[in-house]
């Protein structure tokens, strides 16, 4: 477990295309830069991996190879234009209704039936999103949409409305790589977040705090850049925003706001939701506040303050792009340092997500996903307070580390723990009959996965740097397996779980 541990811690459609074309121009002017400062070799398979592998999931050979004959700026640039705003999975059919569920009047029995009903739609949205990004042919998409669902974070719980948490993954993958002042002006409108944080009754009377201090806290400043009198005045901006009950849709109270003086971190005047927002945006603290959380996910859980200036400074004079941020930061000399590689925990729905779609096994509906990665600890839609999953190393404890263990080796098709295996006392011998048939259809699903592998990745040594982001832990499993022996061992050593 010791060394476990160890290796662990290592609006309109002309406006739409302007953007793009801002988008594209500044993109290409960073790439141009960077492909100037870094000489323009084609990437080995570690560095082609080390990029899809941080960039979406688990890269699968073709995946790599595709990247291979790259440099890093076109390999970054191909990552990035190549992106996809709409998903390729039919979502279900409720998921079109907008209406929060009506409650007022209901008997104790239809009440239950309502929460049957929620609970088995939410189920249902995780499914839909799991299948998602095992099937789609953009996982950076998926990857951003993430990061984004746990910095604008909103649960089924407290929403009750699995409808409006569908529209707001929309939006965020909408969002996922334009413009971050379009995104927070977004979601301070989105139905969805004004239920979770409490805004949708928020009145001049009685204003309710929770989001003004998330939108202070977690969206944009982060904690020790306001006062507890911001937010009080920023709680008073915002009221009136609502929803209307007959849409769905978000619907501004003028009845319901306080038009009054307010001050905001020194600004003074008649503030409304819009005006603070502009105030936040100017604010230095913004940018480097979202490049700190984008330099944690992608690159390492100790950002360097001179990078994150200079490329909060990118993000900012972007006009708050996203998608220059993302260029600049993955061209970045610390994305690519070898120490950095490996350092960082996949999340539950990385390293689930990620198996699938590396060895191309089979997945019917997302259910078994979606539980999976629950009991991993990362329930999709239900975040576990409103700042979201912690990440990082946070993932792994003694309990959720045995967890993962047990699930790759079950995925592999090796013999089962015991703390795995049925209790012996019910355990049949035609359910035994049963368990070992279907690891032996996993194992072969393995063999057959190596069979189907180019030639140069049929030694010891390639195939571990296609699986592992570093050499395994147990090295001695490199000469004494078979290739299809090995792609299992590999998967169950300690290195798999790391990124």
């Amino acid at each position: 477990m010791r060394r476990m541990m160890h290796c662990l811690g290592h609006a309109s459609g002309r406006r739409n295309l302007l953007r793009h074309g801002v988008q594209c121009g500044l993109l290409c002017a960073f790439l141009s830069f960077g492909s100037l400062v870094a000489p323009a070799s084609a990437l080995t398979i570690d560095e082609a991996r080390h990029l899809l592998a941080r960039a979406s999931f688990t890269p699968t050979v073709q995946d790599v190879e595709a990247f291979r004959p790259l440099d890093r700026a076109d390999a970054v640039g191909r990552l990035l234009v190549t992106a996809r705003q709409t998903p390729v999975s039919i979502p279900p059919g409720w998921t079109q209704n907008w209406l929060p569920p009506k409650r007022k009047g209901l008997s104790e029995g239809e009440r239950r039936a309502l929460r049957e009903e929620t609970i088995e739609q939410g189920q249902e949205l995780k499914r839909w999103w799991m299948r998602e990004m095992v099937s789609t042919p953009s996982p950076f998409t998926e990857t951003m949409t993430l990061f984004w669902h746990n910095h604008f974070t909103s649960g089924l719980r407290e929403v009750k409305a699995p409808a409006l948490l569908y529209q707001q993954n929309l939006l965020l993958r909408r969002h996922a790589l334009g413009s971050f002042r379009d995104l927070l002006n977004a979601i301070a409108r989105d139905p969805a977040m004004l239920l979770y944080l409490d805004n949708a009754r928020s009145h001049a009377e009685a204003p309710n705090e929770n989001f003004a201090r998330e939108l202070l806290e977690l969206f944009t400043l982060g904690e020790g850049h306001y006062s507890e009198q911001d937010v009080k005045e920023v709680a008073r901006a915002f009221t009136g925003w609502s929803l209307n009950p007959k849409t769905g849709h978000f619907q501004f109270r003028k009845r319901w706001h306080d038009a009054g003086e307010k001050s905001v971190l020194g600004e003074h005047g008649r503030f409304n939701g819009d005006d603070v927002l502009e105030i936040l945006l100017a604010h230095p603290r913004t940018a480097e506040h979202i490049t700190e959380k984008l330099w944690r996910a992608f690159v390492s859980e100790t950002p360097d303050r001179d990078a994150i200036s200079r490329l909060a400074k990118v993000f900012r004079d972007s006009g708050y792009e996203i998608t220059p941020l993302l260029a600049a930061l993955f061209q970045e000399k610390a994305f690519w340092e070898p120490a950095n590689r490996g350092r960082l925990v996949k999340s539950p729905v990385e390293l689930l997500v990620g198996t699938v779609r590396l060895f191309g096994l089979p997945v019917r509906d997302g259910r078994l996903l979606a539980a999976a990665s629950r009991r991993l600890g990362q329930d999709l839609f239900q975040p576990p307070n409103v700042k979201g999953w912690p990440g990082g190393t946070a993932w792994i404890t003694a309990d959720s580390l045995i967890a993962r263990q047990e699930l790759v080796s079950r995925v592999s098709g090796q013999a089962m723990t015991a703390t795995m295996a049925p209790d012996k006392a019910s355990t049949t011998e035609k359910q035994k009959r049963k368990t070992l048939r279907a690891a032996k259809r996993r194992a072969a699903l393995f063999d057959l996965w190596v069979e189907q592998l180019p030639a140069e990745y049929s030694s010891s040594k390639a195939l571990a740097e296609i699986v592992l982001p570093l050499p395994p832990v147990d090295i001695r499993i490199l000469d004494r397996e078979s290739t299809g022996a090995l792609a299992r061992h590999l998967i169950v050593d300690p290195a798999y779980q790391l990124k």
